[in-house]
């Protein structure tokens, strides 16, 4: 085991990411150690690089970045009691309390002592990083390589919001063509909707909506009214409107086509984060139509990453067409702007480091299927 590795900082409170050369993370008596095989980089990170006013309010160099990846365990404390050096993992980033309401009612995705990796402690932008037990996943090496593995914590996001509705037979739209909107896409299709519409301002993201299943795409940059997207959805579904409208962008303009374009007694699920507060007339977009609105946020510790599990292991959905580059932890600037430019799905980083992927030893007895926070396969 090295005592140096390269991993990539926010060094100080500016704009930017360095490489730097920084000691392998200890572990502690409840952690495990993983080799990072691969990451995946998201908008939090891209928050971070531009340094804005969430970043400078909330984090705190010097930090190492990062929180989706996949990877081999190296090392174990001695509390650790299930994980083995060998196992295939991911990791759920939210590393929550287990004592407060929220952990103890099954909405572990909401306490509010949550501390998230790459954002509160350090993250997986580098050649290893130590996580607690507590939230390892552990993945099937033949199944998903650590390309599709490191996408299960923003795709678990899209399974979350998408499958809150009974989307068999309805018409379903997706407003706003990020990776979590996309990843909805292949979900919607793959529940039984028999129409999946896509609505974004950027035509690359468009083709990766149809590469993901979309049946039709429509680009509201060129739109000279405010009601372009909306009056697309209802000329597009007999003048009614569809049935289920997935709101992914968070931009004022596509919430309001979300609440117009939605049939009267439809359904609506805001999933997307405004910039900055938006305004909707509840009587008119809400009330007076009869809907069912949803306001969802991340995903449910561990019920979605199972959903997830299952989508992925059996193929239902192929998320290789979202993957447009894989990069070195040298070109993470390189990554970070591209994402900036809108012209890209998701990123890959392979930091390069040299694992064991020999499968672990088998373990003497399967885990207790009762335990709750049951991570391993059944």
């Amino acid at each position: 085991m090295p005592d140096m590795m390269k991993a990539v900082c926010k060094a100080g409170s500016e704009p930017g990411l360095v490489i730097e050369e920084i000691p392998v993370p200890s572990v502690g008596r409840d952690e495990v150690l993983v080799g990072v095989e691969a990451a995946s980089v998201c908008g939090t990170d891209l928050h971070i690089w531009k340094w804005d006013d969430w970043a400078a309010n909330r984090i705190k160099p010097p930090l190492t970045i990062g929180h989706e990846f996949a990877g081999t365990v190296v090392d174990v404390g001695p509390d650790v009691t299930q994980v083995r050096v060998g196992d295939y993992v991911s990791a759920e980033s939210h590393i929550t309390c287990g004592l407060c309401f929220q952990c103890r009612t099954g909405q572990a995705h909401m306490c509010p002592r949550t501390k998230i990796l790459g954002v509160d402690r350090d993250g997986v932008f580098a050649e290893y990083v130590s996580v607690p037990e507590s939230v390892v996943w552990q993945n099937d090496r033949e199944k998903l390589p650590p390309e599709i593995a490191t996408l299960q914590e923003p795709f678990g996001n899209a399974v979350f919001a998408t499958l809150a509705h009974d989307l068999a037979g309805q018409s379903v739209a997706v407003l706003g063509c990020g990776p979590v909107g996309l990843f909805s896409i292949g979900i919607a299709k793959a529940s039984g909707a028999f129409s999946v519409l896509a609505a974004d301002i950027n035509d690359y993201r468009l083709s990766l909506a149809q590469a993901l299943g979309a049946d039709k795409v429509y680009n509201a940059s060129a739109d000279e009214g405010e009601n372009g997207v909306a009056d697309w959805l209802i000329e597009t579904n007999e003048g009614f409107g569809v049935d289920v409208v997935l709101e992914m962008s968070g931009a004022q303009t596509s919430i309001d086509a979300a609440f117009r374009g939605v049939r009267n007694g439809g359904r609506v699920t805001l999933f997307g984060i405004p910039a900055k507060p938006v305004r909707i007339d509840v009587a008119e977009s809400m009330i007076f139509k009869n809907l069912t609105v949803l306001a969802l946020n991340g995903r449910r510790i561990f019920d979605t990453w199972y959903k997830t599990r299952w989508l992925l292991e059996s193929n239902v959905v192929d998320l290789r067409p979202i993957i447009s580059r894989e990069v070195g932890l040298e070109e993470v600037e390189t990554a970070m702007e591209l994402l900036d430019g809108g012209d890209v799905g998701k990123i890959i980083i392979r930091p390069n480091v040299a694992v064991d992927v020999t499968p672990a030893p088998e373990r003497e007895a399967p885990p207790d299927p009762n335990v709750q926070g049951q991570l391993f396969h059944p």
